[in-house]
């Protein structure tokens, strides 16, 4: 796509309230890949093949959860240049999310705040609109939590029925304990409980590889808001039970780079620029303690060429971008893409 097109159709969505913007672009993406007008303005992918988990990844970059929140949209996302899409987060039952406004721009930093809520229609109808993408063929994360309304100490249930209905439909299943949006969810990644609650979704995950002859990758997506001792301890536990992969990182409750922009002032998880440093220090720490035994996705503050390589660098295999997404425009994608092929040769 011309980078002049796309910075007349970001000005154009950027006078509108973020989420209003968010809903018409997707709209529009399942629209103009309907009349096949995407292929034409984005033209073939970049390819960059790797297999990571037992999958055969396309190219190295992919679209983190959040953005098709409805499971709606990857044939369009496909279209634009990404070797694989994570969509969701989706829960065992529709939830509205937190009330509205509940996104906000910092747009001189380059960052989104939002306060979601993940909000969602239900993995089974995300997982029915999965099932209708027609051109995609590159690989499929389905992002899974428990619902706002479940306690922590129930949550294993409502894990296990959101594997359960992604199962047939995912690549790879995106477990989801660090969204900073639901009230208490990030006390799940303290080791204990994490163990607990992965020990349970290891076990079905053997079950349900016998019953239908598929195995499905689980992958644990991760805060950056936590210590030295903490990566240390989930580190053992991501490896004692033998987790997939990992996702390194979610949002951050913090506001550094931030500081004295008005949305500041909002609850919320930060993503965009002033992410990357700290998203990637905890990458950098987790691929330390797991010493490549557990393959590693890099997300967070990736604004640039460079920020992708940065990630394979601190020891990702792969990346999402989600606000640099937004601010940068589809050209990030495939920028991204050249970048990390040629480091990746660069590096024999």
């Amino acid at each position: 796509m011309s980078p002049i097109l796309y910075k007349l159709a970001k000005k154009a969505l950027f006078q509108l309230d973020p989420e209003r913007a968010h809903t018409l672009t997707l709209s529009s993406l399942r629209a103009a890949e309907n009349m096949n007008i995407l292929s034409t303005l984005m033209g073939p992918p970049e390819n960059d093949p790797i297999e990571i988990m037992g999958l055969q990844f396309p190219n190295r970059v992919g679209l983190a959860a959040g953005m098709d929140k409805e499971a709606n949209c990857v044939d369009a996302f496909g279209r634009i240049g990404f070797g694989f899409v994570e969509v969701g987060t989706l829960t065992p039952k529709a939830q509205p999310g937190n009330p509205k406004p509940r996104v906000h721009r910092c747009i001189p930093q380059q960052a989104i705040i939002n306060y979601m809520g993940i909000n969602n229609p239900g993995i089974v109808e995300g997982m029915e609109n999965l099932s209708a993408r027609k051109s995609f063929r590159g690989v499929v994360g389905v992002n899974i939590s428990k619902n706002t309304s479940t306690a922590n100490e129930d949550a294993r249930a409502d894990y296990l029925y959101g594997l359960r209905a992604a199962w047939s439909y995912a690549d790879y299943i995106a477990i989801n304990f660090s969204c900073p949006n639901v009230k208490n969810l990030c006390n799940l990644l303290q080791a204990a409980p994490a163990a607990d609650l992965l020990a349970s979704l290891k076990s079905e995950q053997a079950n349900l590889s016998t019953e239908t002859g598929r195995y499905v990758p689980l992958v644990m997506k991760i805060s950056p808001d936590m210590g030295e001792g903490q990566i240390r301890e989930l580190s053992k536990v991501f490896i004692d039970c033998q987790l997939d992969g990992l996702i390194c990182t979610n949002t951050t409750t913090t506001r550094g780079g931030v500081e004295g922009h008005p949305a500041a002032q909002h609850s919320g998880g930060m993503s965009g620029k002033p992410l990357y440093d700290k998203s990637t220090e905890v990458l950098a720490a987790f691929a330390s303690e797991l010493g490549g035994s557990i393959p590693i996705i890099g997300v967070g503050g990736i604004n640039s060429p460079e920020d992708a390589v940065g990630k394979l660098k601190a020891g990702a295999s792969l990346v999402q971008l989600y606000s640099g997404f937004i601010y940068q425009g589809p050209n990030l994608v495939r920028e991204s893409v050249r970048a990390m092929r040629a480091y990746t040769e660069s590096q024999g």
